[in-house]
């Protein structure tokens, strides 16, 4: 059974940091995309980065409202995937998601195109 538990969420300030792990188990996504979508209160879940396989290596993929702050990264080892978030604002509130592809490793910015989720892990940011 594949489970994927998000955890890192929390309350800070505008400008802080926060650190997101989304662990799985049942399931070595080493050949596979993930990704991390959020959805803000009354709005859709949207993307937010990805991280997928190719023969040269990983690919990721970041929304524009996060380039540059956000950074995705995951460590095969630990069957862990992480999403540095940086010079938080108050517009990235939302539950944060991390998701799973089961058949390809080409990240995919559509939330229908993963097979596996994270029960979510709550931000706000202040302002």
């Amino acid at each position: 059974q594949v489970r994927l538990v998000d955890s890192g969420g929390g309350l800070v300030q505008a400008g802080d940091s926060l650190r997101l792990s989304c662990t799985a188990s049942g399931w070595a996504f080493t050949y596979y995309a993930m990704g991390w979508f959020r959805q803000a209160p009354g709005k859709g879940r949207e993307f937010v980065a990805g991280i997928g396989w190719s023969n040269s290596g990983d690919t990721i993929t970041y929304a524009d409202s996060v380039k540059g702050r956000f950074t995705i990264s995951r460590d095969q080892a630990k069957n862990k995937m992480n999403l540095q978030m940086d010079s938080l604002k108050p517009e990235d509130t939302a539950w944060y998601f991390c998701a799973g592809r089961s058949t390809s490793g080409v990240v995919s910015l559509w939330d229908t195109n993963y097979t596996y989720w994270g029960q979510g892990t709550q931000v706000t940011v202040s302002s």
